[in-house]
């Protein structure tokens, strides 16, 4: 697929991962779907791509919010969403068990819901309205990108739920990519290692210079554009489909 022709929803657009794909299929001439919590700064990502952006407020567990962003998109852009970028997630760090007693089954259970419940809910509606699209002449429909972590493989001390909520990522790719391959759509996952969002970004410069040397090479945090390119190409190469790629430097976490 020409992703410079593209219209596509990116969850979790307003920081990080989602912001840099965001921007830069805006740059390439994508219509762009900003997807991210009312309280966030998507509004002025949407602002900063320009005219071929809307900025549509969600909870992407909700079937009602991700429908009313498809409807805006379909109205706004005159045609469905045929890329959707799945960067929205949570992170929690929390031992099984500690001295203060076991590991909060609420708190466990949110992170599924919106790392795996929110990207599959994305994915369900979007696919339902492709189906009734005509093919490219490739046969193609449309992409689905979704965001797992080197956690799905490698998860630390305290990443239960995290480690969980992306290994159940990796799980549904293939799958997913065999249910929909009738219909010419596609998906893959990328799995990030240590790059440098938000998250990593507010700790201090001595920690963040300390995870970089874990990475063999290049020896530093990943730049969150690095995954927006191979977003990018996923969206541009036909035969990357039910593929999980990891993109960490050679990155291999230890316990912590």
């Amino acid at each position: 697929m020409d992703p410079t022709k593209v219209i596509a929803l990116v969850t979790g657009s307003a920081s990080g991962l989602g912001r840099a794909t965001a921007l830069r299929f805006g740059r390439l001439g994508a219509r762009v779907v900003v997807v991210d919590l009312p309280s966030s700064q998507g509004a002025a990502v949407a602002e900063e791509i320009g005219g071929n952006a809307l900025f549509a407020p969600c909870d992407v567990t909700s079937e009602a919010d991700i429908t009313a962003a498809l409807d805006a998109a379909q109205a706004k852009f005159g045609g469905p969403v045929n890329v959707a970028v799945n960067c929205a997630g949570i992170a929690v760090a929390n031992r099984t068990v500690t001295k203060k007693g076991p590991h909060d089954l609420g708190l466990f259970a949110k992170v599924l819901q919106v790392n795996v419940v929110g990207s599959f809910n994305v994915i369900r509606l979007v696919a339902a309205r492709l189906i009734e699209t005509d093919p490219n002449e490739g046969g193609e429909r449309g992409c689905f990108v979704c965001t797992a972590s080197v956690a799905a493989f490698d998860g630390q001390i305290g990443q239960a739920a995290y480690s969980a909520s992306k290994g159940a990522i990796v799980g549904m790719t293939l799958p997913i990519a065999r249910d929909l391959a009738p219909n010419g759509i596609r998906i893959c996952t990328i799995a990030p290692g240590l790059f440098k969002t938000p998250m990593l970004a507010g700790l201090p410069e001595v920690v963040q210079t300390q995870l970089a040397t874990q990475v063999p090479f290049p020896s530093r945090l990943g730049d969150p554009d690095e995954y927006a390119q191979l977003a990018e190409h996923i969206v541009r190469n036909p035969m990357l489909n039910g593929e999980v790629i990891r993109l960490d430097g050679a990155l291999r976490m230890p316990p912590k």
